[in-house]
């Protein structure tokens, strides 16, 4: 079973991933590091990227992480914005989603404050603009502290 937070850039999806495979002493992934070096590029120089650019990357993740995780567990912090994305993942084995949601002020003073990831605050509209959040297996407020996100997702598990 692999749970997998979703969620727009800056959500908090990599910290709480990292706080929950840590509580649950389980493997962490963030599916940023498997990103190909030309999607990396495209997201730094501003571009979006399409679902040309998405495919191979998120067939990817489910080969190397979703499939390898069907006899155990592991957490993977994935944007995963649209419904057609998840459900690809979903081919690949036992998955749920959870979404990390909060709203597009919050969110933008995050990106406005992180200088050493590639995505930039520029594009954070489209990516509001690409979440589709239903349907999911629950939904952790970002507003929340840390803490207070890890309980509420510990509940939804």
């Amino acid at each position: 079973m692999v749970y997998v937070l979703f969620g727009v850039s800056g959500s908090g999806k990599t910290t709480l991933g990292k706080l929950l495979a840590n509580r649950f002493n389980q493997p962490f992934y963030d599916a940023d590091d498997f990103h190909p070096l030309s999607n990396i590029e495209k997201m730094r120089s501003g571009e979006p990227l399409n679902d040309t650019d998405r495919y191979p990357w998120l067939r990817n993740l489910g080969d190397q992480v979703i499939g390898a995780y069907q006899n155990s567990t592991a957490i993977l912090a994935c944007s995963a914005l649209k419904r057609e994305y998840r459900e690809l993942l979903a081919t690949y084995g036992s998955i749920r989603f959870y979404l990390i949601e909060g709203g597009f002020e919050l969110i933008s003073s995050r990106l406005k404050q992180r200088d050493e990831h590639f995505m930039p605050n520029s594009l954070l509209r489209s990516q509001f603009e690409a979440l589709e959040s239903v349907p999911n297996d629950g939904v952790v407020s970002a507003e929340l502290s840390k803490e207070e996100q890890l309980l509420q997702l510990e509940k939804l598990l």
